[in-house]
């Protein structure tokens, strides 16, 4: 198995929204805002080389939307999903699965594009991997998450008979996939939200999507004003960090913007940053 690293660019969000209760006194120190409050955030996907599979962990934000649209959210930086595949040495049509964590627009846009004028799916070879739950939540969306889930990221998908759904039954913590890794399924931020478990070079690497955006948002009571049930997602975080660092278990960090993954340790205030490292070093 080989894991590589895919930044589909760079966003800006605003650091209240981010970080919640939290004072912004506490959360500038980790992660500094511009005079407009806004925060700097990755959107680093995980490309899964495994036999004859290529497996695409999210999507970034993509670039069908129009100016309007991205003029909210500050993309920069030269990264994009499609240049930085090819850099690795794939194309689109090499990928044969995209596993979706959720299908908010940040996690899930890059997997439509619009070609001739036409939504469809960007991989054309690939299976699309939600759960069934999820994909009612996405579809049937309550106002607080509206703007979040774009009908032209989701319904495509459908349309084009590659959509595929993962059992992810109602309670349940931890489930298996058809992809060869279980993974955490979590309520707090959005309902059915799946985080990936890899085994990976004699270690255990969780890509943790909006569970745990940063390092920064390691402290438990560090919960975004984003999720809508904030007081599950402390639940969770508290139940799979707490497992994380008595493991030594490594994040994979979706929206980190300095940092691709992570270790924890288990200290009297609770888990609290280890070290940091590069996915491959």
């Amino acid at each position: 198995m080989k894991l590589h690293a895919v930044n589909t660019g760079f966003f800006k969000l605003d650091g209240g929204a981010m970080f919640g209760v939290v004072p912004k006194v506490l959360w500038q120190k980790t992660n500094p805002s511009d005079a407009n409050n806004m925060c700097t955030w990755a959107m680093r996907s995980l490309l899964i080389e495994e036999n004859n599979r290529l497996i695409l962990i999210d999507t970034g934000i993509g670039s069908k939307q129009d100016e309007n649209f991205f003029s909210h959210y500050s993309l920069h930086g030269e990264d994009s999903l499609k240049g930085n595949l090819k850099k690795i040495g794939f194309e689109p049509n090499d990928i044969t699965d995209v596993f979706l964590t959720h299908l908010h627009f940040d996690h899930v846009g890059g997997a439509v594009e619009r070609k001739n004028g036409v939504l469809k799916p960007t991989f054309n070879n690939a299976n699309y991997w939600t759960n069934e739950r999820h994909w009612a939540w996405a579809t049937t969306p309550n106002m607080r998450e509206k703007a979040s889930f774009l009908i032209e990221n989701i319904l495509p998908l459908k349309e084009s008979g590659q959509l595929r759904f993962i059992n992810a039954p109602q309670g349940e913590r931890r489930i298996t996939t058809e992809l060869g890794f279980d993974a955490f399924v979590v309520n707090g931020h959005t309902d059915a939200q799946m985080c990936p478990i890899i085994s990976y070079r004699g270690e255990t690497l969780i890509f943790m999507a909006d569970l745990l955006p940063s390092v920064g948002h390691i402290p438990l009571p560090y919960v975004m004003g984003y999720d809508t049930r904030p007081l599950i997602t402390l639940e969770e975080k508290s139940e799979i960090l707490n497992e994380v660092a008595k493991n030594g278990y490594r994040l994979f960090l979706e929206h980190d913007p300095q940092y691709q993954t992570c270790t924890l340790d288990l200290t009297d205030r609770g888990p609290r940053l280890a070290q940091t490292r590069i996915l491959n070093d």
